[in-house]
């Protein structure tokens, strides 16, 4: 007797196929629908978006970066000076732990039946760190929508296993951002950062969220200094009322209670 012959693969387990530009829509459909049933799964009502650079280091990291470069036997003027920057913007590393700190522990006492306002940031290193590390340092989950890159950067080990994302279209990636967000915090960042800052703004502006989405930058001094949102407004290529969607702060306990402010203003916290 013959061997029985090996049964083909079904379509759904052929992985040349689906990995292939046949299948590019099926990739697309799986990157909402699987994140949609994990929400789903644990109970995600909305978030509060934290954007910001990953170039932005802890403070302890960047200080001890300063000293081995004032000691190291070939630094030169330019080299100390990046290494003093990095001390410099390691502020914003440490206050959005502690803003994701209290919008967590805030959060975790609004009851109900689903979590509300959760942390949320793109999943990788810098700004994206320091919230989702203090989300976990406050007791809370917070979620990670991180983006395959040809340079990787693992998703941070503070995000949760199971609220943990990795995306290969950009598109699908901004849709989640912006799908369940109720607010959207900007601290300092470069191209990555500012693209995201200016498609939120975009949609809010054109009432695409559906509703008012509040969109805070954080830490004034970077932010007047590379953006110029009322020019635009005196040239008559935004209206007065665009400039009113932005808000911008400095402390993190300052920017905790405009978040809550505007909250509950436009009626997202209910």
């Amino acid at each position: 007797m013959g061997r029985t012959p090996k049964p083909p693969v079904k379509s759904y387990n052929n992985t040349e196929f689906l990995n292939g530009p046949d299948a590019r829509l099926i990739r697309i459909l799986s990157e909402y629908l699987e994140p949609a049933a994990r929400f789903e799964a644990e109970r995600i009502e909305d978030t509060i978006v934290f954007f910001g650079s990953a170039r932005i280091l802890p403070l302890a990291e960047s200080t001890r970066w300063l000293e081995e470069t004032r000691q190291g036997q070939d630094a030169d003027e330019a080299a100390v000076t990046r290494a003093e920057r990095a001390v410099r913007l390691s502020r914003y590393y440490e206050d959005a732990v502690e803003l994701a700190r209290l919008v967590t522990e805030w959060s975790m006492g609004l009851g109900g039946e689903k979590k509300r306002m959760v942390v949320c940031s793109g999943g990788g290193p810098g700004i994206m760190e320091a919230a989702n590390r203090g989300a976990q340092e406050a007791g809370g989950q917070s979620i990670g929508l991180s983006i395959s890159l040809p340079m990787e950067q693992a998703t941070n080990a503070h995000v949760p296993g199971e609220l943990a994302f990795e995306f290969h279209y950009f598109f699908m990636r901004k849709f989640w951002f912006v799908h369940l967000a109720k607010a959207v915090v900007i601290f300092p960042g470069g191209f990555g950062t500012l693209d995201e800052a200016f498609e939120v703004m975009t949609l809010v502006q054109t009432g695409k969220t559906g509703r008012p989405v509040p969109i805070l930058f954080y830490g004034e001094e970077y932010w007047r200094d590379i953006l110029h949102i009322d020019a635009l407004a005196r040239w008559g290529m935004i209206s007065p009322g665009d400039v009113k969607l932005l808000h911008f702060c400095n402390e993190p306990q300052q920017a905790f209670e405009t978040l809550k402010r505007e909250l509950a203003r436009t009626g997202n916290i209910f």
